[in-house]
């Protein structure tokens, strides 16, 4: 394969007098790409006037298969190409009529994600991975000056699997963006022509449906649904308010204000309450407990780690010591014996707060009547238990604390499919006060 060359000081002005041409000295056949199927009918109505009569094709092997000596279909194609084996030749618009197409087409691409597009060659370096919007993800190996058509021009090079080069025009950077996958040293470079980057693109599509699908479904079967519509208690509410021994700050106001109108509504909850570490997002959740064992139902609090599981356990421990309520914690740190009792006690009603790591998700853990479940850092979590966690969302509230959001939950969150609160401010006086928190604890009738 050669490029087309058409004159270049006049293609612009006079496109169809060079169009003409070169078709009455190629004895090959000729197709036209135009950008789009209005220009399409564009260049019918100046082909026309200049008595030339195309035939229209559907796409490629349709205009292989026909023996039509002139075509026109639509393919955006930067540039054309001469086949000698069989003699045809493909010109792009862009090469009839000069850069007007192509500045119309890098409009529309700059559309797109605009964080993701390389600006600049300087943020690339030279072995780091990169993604062609059309051959998938490569290595940047740095700029080379090529002569193509007689006319000098600088190229992007990348390279791909088994030593695959392709050679990408400057002008056509924004085609190229970052590669955000694993360890940059350990990307999975694409075969040129294999079909990989195809079969990727095809598949992350369908599984964008099917997540799509799947909450579409979630949400329609949590909004079909009537909630337990939790009662507040103003008088013990309040009391249990007074144990805190901070000021609330206005984020956290919002958040716990939304949090009791989610939980006395007729729907299910689902809120994810977004804040950094130490901005009071556990107060929140505790609120939201309070609220929850007051209307005898029963609370999870589901955490990543055994070690934020012992710290969680401790913090309810403190607040919920004046209150006759029951606290135990489901995790590596119990024995087997102890693991059953705690089983048995929330299989049995006994339990009103169970904080626990992923044993919570088992199969066979059953709640007595579990109303209400709190989920720390979802994104920590694996794809098991996260199925597990879709099928609990439906049926309880739920309440969702974290600092930094997975893209999706955010984009759900965003999308008005989750409720979302933002805490956006840390209280003063430290990070969780655990110190001045021991100091307000008082003696209660809650042994654990």
């Amino acid at each position: 394969r050669v490029p087309v060359s058409l004159p270049v000081d006049a293609r612009a002005a006079q496109p169809l007098v060079h169009l003409q041409g070169f078709l009455e000295g190629f004895s090959g056949r000729v197709l036209v790409a135009a950008e789009s199927s209005g220009r399409r009918e564009t260049l019918l109505e100046m082909f026309s006037a200049h008595g030339l009569r195309p035939r229209i094709f559907s796409d490629w092997p349709a205009f292989l298969a026909a023996s039509d000596r002139f075509g026109l279909m639509v393919a955006p194609l930067e540039r054309g190409a001469i086949m000698e084996t069989p003699l045809l030749a493909v010109i792009s618009e862009s090469q009839l009529f000069g850069d007007r197409v192509q500045q119309r087409r890098l409009r529309s691409r700059r559309q797109q994600d605009l964080d993701a597009i390389v600006r600049n060659l300087t943020e690339l370096t030279v072995g780091a991975p990169v993604v062609h919007e059309e051959h998938g993800v490569g290595r940047y190996l740095g700029l080379v000056t090529l002569v193509v058509g007689e006319i000098p021009g600088e190229y992007i090079h990348l390279e791909y699997d088994q030593g695959d080069k392709l050679y990408v025009p400057v002008a056509s950077l924004d085609l190229i963006s970052r590669y955000t996958g694993v360890d940059p040293e350990h990307a999975p470079l694409h075969r040129l022509g294999s079909g990989q980057w195809q079969k990727a693109r095809r598949r992350a599509a369908e599984r964008a449906r099917d997540v799509a699908a799947e909450l579409l479904e979630l949400h329609a079967r949590r909004a079909a649904r009537t909630g337990i519509g939790f009662n507040v208690d103003e008088n013990a509410y309040q009391a249990f308010v007074q144990g805190f021994p901070f000021e609330e700050t206005p984020g956290q106001e919002d958040a716990i204000a939304d949090v009791v109108r989610d939980m006395a509504a007729q729907n299910p909850m689902d809120r994810l309450i977004c804040g950094d570490s130490g901005f009071g997002k556990t107060e929140v959740a505790m609120r939201a407990a309070f609220i929850a064992v007051q209307n005898n139902r029963q609370v999870a609090v589901l955490v990543p780690t055994t070690l934020l599981a012992q710290q969680h356990y401790k913090n309810f421990q403190d607040r919920f010591a004046d209150w006759p309520v029951r606290v135990e914690m489901l995790s590596r740190f119990l024995n087997r014996r102890q693991q059953d009792a705690v089983l048995d006690a929330m299989k049995g009603g006994q339990v009103d707060i169970v904080i626990g790591t992923h044993k919570l998700l088992q199969g066979d853990i059953s709640f007595a009547r579990l109303g209400l479940v709190i989920i720390d850092e979802e994104h920590r979590f694996g794809v098991r238990q996260k199925e597990r966690l879709k099928s609990l969302r439906s049926e309880v509230d739920i309440l969702t604390l974290t600092a930094t959001p997975i893209p999706r939950t955010l984009n759900m969150a965003l999308s008005e499919i989750r409720d979302l609160s933002i805490i956006a401010s840390p209280r003063a006086g430290g990070e969780r006060g655990d110190a001045a928190r021991n100091q307000a604890r008082r003696p209660g009738v809650f042994s654990a």
